[in-house]
């Protein structure tokens, strides 16, 4: 497929491109990695005058074979919900049920390393000089925690349910 045809595909209805800073040097980057790892290839060059040279890809049998691997090692590494939106365009090609396990162990994780940050708050001395400092940024810590496990456990009932 042409990289300009994804990045318009990528970028409708939603903008996705714009979201991820997805950018058509990004494109030629990772199309010349899959095709070096030989997950792809050229499959037709369509010349146009006074243009360069439009190279058309197609997945290869082991392209096929790896996809399902990438997509789970996306959903591992993943630090937020906005760094796993290829996977979950592409749940087709994986087990829904293996992709709530990995958010299930990753939500598990955040929780516990959540409760430890917790723990150790209440147990800080605060100098009254940074006490409103302290009560900002702890206030805004939280929030982005309980809107993590809020946006995390919404996830994974919606691909449980395969809504997703």
């Amino acid at each position: 497929m042409l990289h300009y045809k994804i990045k318009k595909q990528l970028s409708e209805p939603i903008p996705f491109d714009k979201l991820s800073g997805l950018t058509e040097s990004k494109l030629y980057y990772h199309f010349d990695s899959l095709a070096k790892q030989g997950l792809i290839e050229a499959v037709e060059i369509i010349k146009e005058e006074h243009r360069p040279d439009k190279q058309v890809f197609g997945i290869t049998a082991k392209g096929r074979e790896e996809l399902p691997k990438k997509i789970y090692r996306l959903f591992e590494k993943a630090d937020a919900i906005s760094d796993m939106v290829v996977g979950l365009a592409n749940m087709k090609h994986v087990d829904r049920d293996k992709v709530a396990e990995i958010l299930e162990k990753k939500l598990k994780n955040f929780i516990v390393r959540w409760e430890q940050i917790m723990a150790v708050e209440k147990q800080m001395q605060i100098d009254k000089d940074k006490e409103k400092f302290i009560d900002f940024i702890g206030g805004y810590f939280s929030t982005r925690a309980e809107h993590t496990i809020h946006w995390l456990e919404e996830l994974i009932k919606q691909i449980r349910n395969g809504d997703i």
